[in-house]
């Protein structure tokens, strides 16, 4: 019988750097273009909503960028975070295989969105922006730039996709409790939201239309800014924090992960843990380490998606991006109860899916939340329902080992706890979803 162990980075082994991937990609990504003249966009076409260090890392070609101080000290707050064998989930299943999973719902906002929310901040405030504006899915995001926004001592408005808005309560609460305001998306404060309400009254919603209205908001202000918790390269760099600290933890316990896996809406959990073992994989060693991005089969952007140029929100007012998408006034169903709501992917992800560096799998929701129910019984932890679509995969990839005998080393992201999310949990145990 395998036994429970919990390794843990002291935080003079923080990482003080992030990996940007771009440096690596053997094939170079296509850029973004202008909505209007559909060329490349530059940097100045950025400076109406993001700081220019931002819209620097966006581009950039560095292998790895300093994270600042300041975040550093943010960062303290709960990193490093702990790396888990799941033995007693191992155990249930049978399996040889060794289970891993990087923990990051043991901040104040219950998931990994305040390694993107700190520096954007801290950004911003350095440039004299006053206010940030974003929108939220399930409101992860909302929760952790309304707390970054608050220890800057800068407004934070958020515009919450309306059935998650109904359905989360207590997120709400917990962005209002920081200061911020916030509204259920699509609004009538907006021209994007008004067009969406004026054609379907009872629209749910969907982060299309919720960021329409943000960047819409934004704009009308000098001293404001757009914020974004997905999608952009930038988010991605800063995620990578979780996959340098793995990297350590893994050798700490003399281990590689064999498959790396996390659940994927617009990627930033996915690319954070997955990105600093991709790059050995880029460089040609650990050429069979499989990485898997899960996502949700009512959303399946990577599975089911096209590979084109598309729109990041519903209105058509940001660059257009090369990613899978499903389109950009795709709404998922209103009885889709986790997040990972996203009509594409991010484009970094997009394209590493594309050359085949990645796979992806879909799932549906009454599977993962099985999924769920038995990872907190055996593990103790309330998963978040975006993170047990990784969880959902780690056991389905442990079984495989069982069916083969391989003892495989299994890591993926528990991207966030579940303690906001109960009553989607109540739905599944009454069967109403």
């Amino acid at each position: 019988m395998s036994s429970n162990k919990i390794v843990f980075l002291e935080q003079k082994q923080m990482p003080t750097h992030y990996y940007n991937i771009l440096a690596d990609l053997p094939v170079p990504m296509e850029p973004p273009l202008h909505p209007g003249t559909k060329q490349p966009a530059g940097p100045q076409d950025l400076s109406a909503i993001f700081p220019m260090d931002l819209i620097m890392q966006e581009v950039s070609q560095e292998r790895f960028i300093e994270i600042p101080d300041e975040v550093r000290d943010l960062y303290r707050i709960s990193r490093p975070t702990p790396l888990v064998r799941a033995a007693n989930l191992e155990n249930a299943l049978g399996t040889p295989a060794k289970i891993y999973f990087k923990y990051e719902g043991a901040n104040p906002t219950g998931s990994h969105k305040t390694n993107t929310s700190y520096p954007q901040a801290y950004y911003n405030k350095k440039t004299g922006i006053k206010k940030l504006v974003t929108e939220t899915g399930a409101g992860q995001w909302g929760s952790a730039l309304s707390m970054a926004c608050k220890h800057f001592g800068m407004e934070c408005e958020v515009f919450m996709v309306k059935v998650s808005y109904n359905q989360k309560p207590y997120r709400r609460t917990f962005m209002k409790l920081f200061g911020a305001t916030v509204h259920a998306s699509p609004t009538n404060l907006t021209n994007a939201g008004r067009n969406v309400l004026e054609k379907d009254p009872d629209s749910p919603g969907s982060l299309g239309i919720a960021i329409s209205e943000a960047i819409e908001v934004a704009v009308q202000r000098d001293d404001t800014n757009y914020s974004l918790g997905s999608v952009l390269n930038h988010v991605m760099l800063h995620q990578t924090i979780i996959g340098e600290e793995a990297r350590k933890q893994m050798e700490m316990v003399d281990e590689y992960p064999d498959i790396v896996i996390g659940c994927a809406g617009g990627g930033s959990n996915f690319a954070g843990l997955s990105f600093p073992f991709l790059r050995d994989k880029l460089a040609g060693t650990n050429k069979n380490m499989e990485v898997i991005a899960v996502e949700p089969a009512s959303c399946p952007s990577l599975t089911q998606g096209k590979f084109e140029y598309d729109f990041g929100d519903e209105a058509g007012m940001t660059p257009l991006l090369k990613m899978y998408t499903l389109g950009h006034q795709f709404i998922p169903p209103k009885i889709h109860a986790g997040g990972l709501r996203y009509h594409g992917m991010a484009p970094t992800i997009s394209h590493l899916y594309h050359h085949g560096f990645i796979t992806a799998n879909a799932y549906d929701q009454v599977e993962v939340f099985e999924a769920a129910q038995l990872f907190a019984q055996t593990e103790g932890l309330v998963p978040a329902p975006e993170s047990a679509h990784a969880v959902k995969e780690a056991i389905v990839q442990a079984l495989k080992c069982k069916e083969s005998g391989e003892a495989k080393t299994i890591l993926f992201n528990l991207s966030g706890h579940g303690f906001l999310d109960l009553g989607s949990y109540e739905m599944y145990l009454e069967n109403q979803l």
